[in-house]
């Protein structure tokens, strides 16, 4: 009985050393590390930095990149107005508590899974993994654990959202484990699939130990007369013939094809790590196989320094590597010192999501103005890089502008941005201006089907021109002076007031046209098909 009661003592004890709360590093404080580094690394006196970009730059940046929206004018006037010192940091911290957060950045995942994806059938996977994500994110579980889920993951994909890359690839065994180390480790082992690394030190043994880890994972029809959906099953007692072909159907173990006769059985691979050696004896569960490779993997440094590499860049323009899903121990990174010490502390927060955000929107390289991508012989980090809207962003901009309701937008157009789609716009949008979010951003041009979907859309049009109830019939009738009308049109496009020169020009048109509808209705289709609100500065 003492023995007993002196037991529960001792772990009574130790309770509170093991619950003790984490304690994240302040995000300012960081952020200012983060910019210091980056001075010494990378700046000289003569470097000719962007200065801080204007309120109203910063406000449209930091709404797109963390909501996936734009302000209203009413929004941007006050925050130009507030005279506070930290309503940027305020600003960001605003943001981060909105259930939109969550949705942007899961659309932005769903993209980076999805564009890569083996098999189109897939598709049907992505609102389930969108509205998953979305509450993951809104939550801010950490980023481990939602990588966990994506590795260890079984179930219908119409109901559980983390299938989402098995889905992909077909429940392919190579693509499977290829898709996992570059989206979470940003690391490209796949190269090695058939031949060791050419740039780098994997070893074709090593890819396909890796793969060792996904032989009992595979995805099933859900066959219901009602359900049309498939399932990721995971089998410890699959079929112990290995398929000819790299097939989604389960079996016992991972073998490495014999390149000189593929009608070989080929070489059985035991599950391993390749960033560490760690192993799994062969037999291993499905279960424990995944399970065990989720830790190895999200213990990794290249975990943390993966998400720090893909936010960064998508935030600043550029990554510390390029590509952001290319790196790895033999690539060189830009500024190594700032990366490293980013991905550190994003470790030290318990993989907080919210918290990484947060500190790269507070760093001066996030906060100055943009200007273009700059070449190899240029400084890194000098400015913040502009880039093309991704698709559900500039969806979601052109809404807001027209003071459009998506869902309204969805149940009652059988039409939209001139290719028809029933009750799926966002969707059809999606098909035409797309791209996958991993790839350069310079390598993401403007297509002919993208400026016809904007310039002769007959769903813009019907929402630009000022008959019927559009918000452009209501202005007129309110705003009987021209120039404060193109005040209006600008700040609901562009997010910002018209120069003095611009002003001059709309008027000039607006008399030479001398229907003032239709020379604001010009106005307003010009300011939709212009770069500045194409593009995120």
């Amino acid at each position: 009985m003492r023995q007993t009661i002196f037991l529960m003592i001792v772990c009574c004890a130790c309770a509170p050393a093991l619950a003790k709360p984490l304690t994240k590093p302040s995000t300012t404080a960081v952020a200012r590390r983060v910019d210091e580094r980056l001075a010494a690394e990378l700046f000289t006196e003569d470097t000719d930095l962007a200065p801080a970009a204007s309120d109203e730059v910063f406000l449209r940046r930091v709404w797109l990149d963390i909501i996936g929206d734009v302000p209203s004018p009413e929004q941007t006037i006050a925050f130009v107005l507030d005279k506070s010192a930290k309503k940027r940091q305020r600003m960001v911290g605003e943001l981060l508590d909105r259930s939109a957060y969550g949705q942007n950045w899961a659309r932005y995942w769903r993209d980076v899974i999805f564009y890569r994806a083996a098999d189109e059938r897939s598709d049907i996977a992505k609102l389930a993994m969108e509205a998953d994500l979305t509450k993951l994110l809104n939550e801010n579980s950490p980023w481990d654990r939602i990588a966990s889920k994506f590795i260890t993951t079984r179930g219908d994909v119409l109901e559980n959202g983390s299938t989402a890359i098995v889905m992909a690839q077909d429940g392919r065994t190579e693509e499977t484990a290829a898709e996992v180390s570059r989206i979470f480790l940003g690391i490209q082992i796949q190269c090695a699939q058939c031949h060791d690394h050419p740039y780098d030190n994997w070893r074709r043994e090593q890819f396909h130990e890796l793969a060792a880890f996904f032989p009992r994972v595979g995805i099933r029809p859900v066959r219901e007369v009602t359900k049309r959906s498939f399932t990721v099953v995971g089998q410890d007692n699959p079929s112990r013939r290995r398929p000819k072909d790299n097939s989604n159907r389960p079996h016992s173990e991972h073998f490495m094809p014999d390149l000189n006769n593929p009608e070989a059985k080929g070489t059985k691979m035991q599950p391993k790590f390749f960033l560490t050696g760690e192993d799994l004896p062969l037999g291993t569960t499905d279960a424990q196989r995944r399970q065990q490779l989720a830790q190895w993997l999200t213990d990794s440094e290249w975990f943390a320094t993966a998400m720090v590499n893909r936010l960064w860049s998508e935030l600043v323009g550029e990554g510390f590597y390029e590509p952001i899903d290319d790196i790895g121990p033999d690539r060189e990174p830009t500024a190594p010192s700032a990366v490293k010490l980013l991905a550190r502390k994003f470790r030290e927060s318990g993989y907080d999501v919210k918290w990484l955000l947060k500190t790269i929107c507070q760093t001066e390289a996030y906060g100055r103005a943009s200007r273009p991508r700059p070449g190899l012989s240029d400084t890194p980090f000098i400015a913040n890089v502009p880039h093309r809207l991704r698709s559900d962003q500039l969806f979601n901009a052109i809404h807001t502008a027209l003071e459009v309701e998506e869902v309204a937008a969805q149940a009652n157009d059988q039409q939209v941005f001139g290719i028809g789609l029933r009750n799926r716009p966002r969707r059809k949008f999606d098909d035409i201006f797309g791209y996958d979010p991993s790839i350069a951003r310079e390598e993401v041009g403007l297509s002919i089907p993208q400026v016809l979907a904007l310039m002769n859309s007959t769903r813009v049009n019907k929402l630009i021109v000022s008959r019927n109830s559009t918000t452009l019939k209501r202005m007129l009738g309110e705003v009987r002076d021209d120039e404060q009308l193109v005040v209006e049109l600008y700040l609901r496009w562009l997010c910002r007031q018209p120069n003095d020169e611009e002003v001059a020009r709309a008027l000039d048109y607006r008399r030479s046209v001398g229907n003032r509808a239709q020379a604001f209705e010009d106005l307003q289709w010009s300011l939709l098909n212009s770069a500045e609100f194409q593009y995120r500065y």
